[in-house]
């Protein structure tokens, strides 16, 4: 056996305490990095995305619907400016993905986050409400919808026998909906 010249470096063996060690040192790194971050006063990314940026995906949100494993089916939607900024919003029907039937659908606004992000702002129409679209659209600010319901909860699912043309509109923080039967409820959001 031939013997090293050199000290012993039996003090360079890794142990369990040498990698406790390490991982409680990145982790304090990782940490005071996060404090540092700039404020989202000067940031330039904290400014609401203005007229350029595209209109909010649905595809890219969960959407308040619980719906199991069948999942969530996007069935129409429609794009525009609700809110004069100047900047699109989404308007996005969508129900359970069943195999038959016709699933109540509900009616979502998104709004991009100042992040660039896109989140659910408002329910206009929920699926509690078992109504189902026709038609959605979006012009000069105003949001229109055919919703086909039912007079009573005898009435089966595949056959409603109520047509209501309904409109929403934003104003004071809220959208106003009003229907060629009556006027409704406002859906309050923050755009």
């Amino acid at each position: 056996m031939q013997h090293s010249e050199l000290p012993d470096l039996a003090h360079t063996r890794t142990r369990p305490v040498h990698w406790i060690a390490t991982a409680a040192a990145t982790a304090a790194v990782i940490a005071l990095a996060g404090l540092l971050q700039p404020d989202d006063a000067t940031a330039k990314a904290s400014a609401r995305p203005g007229p350029g940026a595209p209109a909010p995906d649905p595809a890219d949100l969960v959407l308040p619907l619980d719906c199991g494993a069948t999942g969530i089916m996007i069935t129409r939607k429609a794009t525009g400016d609700l809110d004069g900024d100047g900047g699109a919003e989404t308007v996005a029907a969508a129900r359970c993905a069943a195999g038959s039937g016709t699933p109540p659908e509900g009616i979502y606004v998104l709004a991009r986050t100042r992040e660039g992000g896109s989140r659910v702002v408002a329910t206009l129409v929920a699926p509690a409400e078992r109504r189902s679209l026709t038609a959605l659209t979006v012009r000069k600010g105003e949001i229109g919808a055919t919703l086909l319901g039912y007079s009573s909860p005898e009435i089966p699912l595949c056959c409603p026998d109520e047509t209501e043309n309904v409109t929403w509109r934003w104003r004071d923080g809220t959208f106003l909906r009003a229907s060629e039967n009556a006027e409704g409820e406002g859906a309050t959001a923050a755009l």
